[in-house]
């Protein structure tokens, strides 16, 4: 099993990753502010979709460089 080593990882000079978090709660607040609980969920399920699809379609460009790069 690999390990990681923590003490390798050095913080990013000037990121605050609590304001990050804070900055996209109020994003998502204000983009479902309104919504209803089942319009909250599709929003979730679009979201979530998208994502995936976007994993995916890295994953297969990641593989062709891979061939590529193999020939």
């Amino acid at each position: 099993m690999t390990t990681l080593d923590l003490s390798t990882i050095k913080p990013i000079p000037g990121f605050d990753c609590v304001k990050m978090k804070r900055e996209i709660q109020t994003q998502i607040y204000e983009e479902t502010k309104g919504m209803t609980p089942e319009e909250q969920r599709d929003r979730l399920r679009r979201n979530s979709e998208r994502f995936w699809a976007d994993i995916e379609h890295r994953r297969a460009e990641r593989a062709k460089s891979a061939e590529t790069c193999d020939q």
